[in-house]
């Protein structure tokens, strides 16, 4: 008998495991995957980390996230600079003036600033309807047209017309020369990869790999006082009401016989024509210099059931199944539902394992 059955061994279920063993609860960790980690899996060759299920970069400003995860591993002083390649033609990320004086020519933030403020009221949008005119009014049209359409049609697989527009909001938009993408006062990669951070927080913890728990469920029920499912929301309840809808990815892995090959960790390929969205050179984020290198490129793919669910499609028929759903978890009797299949929300890391801190308190206040 075990106080906690943890389905996934992701951040969410590796973190609610952790404090509640610390806690002296007894919990068995149930784990689809034959490993542990959740997409944060790092596969090593030749000393190089690979990111197995796409870049993860590590960023927060939750001071008491990124103390709790510095109890485990260090992290190095990686910092976000992808570069935009647009059929050859290469741009910094996020927007700033680095990309403003390579698009336009233009030497200050006014004239930058200017140059957007043109391009926006030509555009004559007032209230954004979509992503498109949300883009065009952020940042202009030039750099919509170059740098945002191609990657964000490739990615979602339709277009930015039928694309609600809070899904650029947070895109970062700066008037200074700086290229780090992200605004966060932390930031970094484990040293030694994410590995060493799950195996730290599941020291100790009974873990079973390779076990699908919708689909054995039966020989785990009255095993422990309740279940913390951190799975998809709509394969709990066996679908009953529609599936949800997610982006899928493919990743095609290639060795080459090169010190570095293309001088930054992460490359956009922001035209329609590319049939990848990026490319990961995994050795950049922990500064290798390793004499071969790595690099993934990663194909947006239509989702389907039984393969890996990366992105919610978060538009309204889904939102309100998924509300559906939610109503449904809320009945349920000692089941805790968490993380970012659970609650089918795209989460950064830092949230997911804020999220899992959260309820960890919660849990211990009841």
């Amino acid at each position: 008998m075990y106080d906690y059955l943890i389905i996934g061994s992701g951040l969410f279920g590796s973190v609610f495991a952790h404090k509640m063993t610390k806690a002296g609860k007894s919990c068995l960790v149930l784990e689809r995957r034959d490993h542990v980690g959740g997409n944060v899996y790092c596969e090593e060759k030749e000393g190089i980390h690979i990111h197995k299920y796409g870049a993860h970069i590590f960023h927060t400003s939750i001071k008491e996230v990124w103390d709790y995860v510095n109890q485990f591993v260090e992290f190095n002083n990686y910092v976000n600079s992808p570069v935009a390649n647009y059929k050859g033609e290469l741009y910094n990320l996020p927007f700033n003036m680095n990309t403003f004086a390579k698009m336009w020519g233009v030497v200050t933030p006014a004239e930058a600033a200017a140059k957007i403020a043109q391009q926006r009221q030509e555009a004559g949008i007032t209230e954004p309807k979509n992503l498109e005119e949300q883009a065009i009014s952020l940042i202009g049209t030039d750099i919509y047209t170059k740098l945002i359409k191609g990657y964000t049609e490739k990615q979602w697989g339709r277009s930015c017309t039928e694309l609600p527009a809070f899904i650029i909001k947070r895109l970062p938009v700066r008037y200074t020369f700086d290229n780090n993408y992200f605004n966060d006062r932390y930031q970094g990669i484990p040293i030694g990869g994410y590995n060493v951070l799950i195996d730290a927080l599941l020291k100790g913890i009974e873990v079973r790999t390779g076990v699908d728990y919708n689909q054995v469920r039966q020989e785990y029920e009255g095993l422990a006082k309740t279940v913390v499912y951190t799975g998809p929301i709509d394969e709990y309840f066996d679908y009953k009401l529609g599936r949800l809808e997610y982006r899928g990815l493919r990743f095609e892995t290639e060795r080459l016989e090169e010190v570095n090959h293309q001088g930054v960790a992460v490359m956009n390929y922001t035209d329609r024509k590319t049939p990848y969205t990026r490319s990961i050179e995994h050795k950049h984020f922990e500064f290798g210099a390793q004499p071969v290198t790595y690099v993934t490129k990663e194909y947006p793919a239509d989702w389907q059931p039984g393969k890996e669910a990366y992105y919610p499609v978060n538009n309204e028929r889904n939102q309100k199944l998924y509300c559906q759903y939610a109503a449904l978890a809320a009945e349920e009797k000692n089941v805790i539902f968490g993380g970012r299949l659970a609650e089918y929300k795209y989460y950064d890391m830092d949230d997911v394992i804020a999220s899992a801190l959260d309820m960890v308190k919660k849990v211990m206040a009841e």
